[in-house]
């Protein structure tokens, strides 16, 4: 009875996906026959009314009817949106990519560096597993890095952007994020007594990654394995580190 009653949810889930994309499909008639500044006006309607689906449908004719118009670069940065939105990571990246390559000089190239740094950040984002609290510290942090190094090149090359600010706060975050990877994986050598790989770990977060929360179980991480490889200076190298910046750890009382 269980069973049956998950996959009754589950069929029902679906139907009210699917119901969802139906009703916004429906509103995708064939691209009309209008000048590009005209579809444009539609497009951008669509992205003011919440039409990702639609709007993808008109910038992507525009771009391909027009490739080479005055609105050109809008209509492709207004198509990342898009993209960003309606949850399709995969074209938005490459949208992005191509118009980075062929746009270095463009003065919104900031704003293309951090769309593409808040769609990597998306990749990362999980409904159903932050419904269910699962740690996900252990997972490839790739788009993590990705977006962090794109952020970084907002604040380093265009420090006076509008996203300069936004970009520092994400930058925050997304260094806690790959704080915690490195963490976990250290826990996973120490757990497998491979003691040089998980010291290695967490040298890596206290040199990279202070300050943060995590660093404090890495410096207990390096302890313990300095301990077990008998290196001698080097634990009493970390102990020192760890009673300057936490005086009430229990390794240091």
């Amino acid at each position: 009875m269980e069973k049956m009653t998950i996959k009754i949810m589950l069929l029902a889930l679906m139907i009210g996906l699917m119901g969802c994309s139906s009703s916004e499909n429906s509103e995708i008639d064939k691209v009309p026959d209008k000048s590009a500044q005209a579809l444009f006006a539609d497009a951008r309607e669509a992205l003011d009314n919440s039409l990702y689906q639609k709007a993808i449908y008109l910038l992507s004719a525009i771009d391909s009817r027009f490739p080479f118009g005055p609105i050109s670069h809008q209509v492709q940065i207004d198509l990342i949106y898009a993209y960003y939105k309606s949850g399709d990571a995969a074209q938005g990246i490459a949208l992005a990519d191509r118009f980075l390559k062929l746009n270095p000089a463009h003065p919104n190239i900031d704003y293309v560096y951090y769309m593409r740094a808040l769609i990597n950040v998306a990749t990362e984002e999980n409904l159903f597993q932050d419904l269910a609290g699962i740690d996900r510290s252990d997972r490839d942090p790739t788009a993590s890095r990705e977006a962090f190094n794109d952020l970084k090149k907002i604040l380093s090359n265009y420090p006076q952007s509008k996203y300069a600010a936004d970009s520092r706060k994400r930058m925050i975050q997304i260094k806690s994020r790959l704080a915690k990877y490195e963490l976990s994986v250290a826990r996973f050598y120490l757990k497998r007594d491979a003691y040089a790989s998980a010291a290695n770990r967490g040298r890596y977060i206290v040199e990279y990654f202070s300050p943060s929360e995590e660093v404090e179980e890495a410096l207990e991480i390096m302890i313990e394995c300095y301990e077990k490889l008998s290196l001698d200076d080097l634990r009493n190298n970390a102990r020192q580190v760890l009673a300057a910046n936490y005086p009430n750890n229990a390794l240091v009382r």
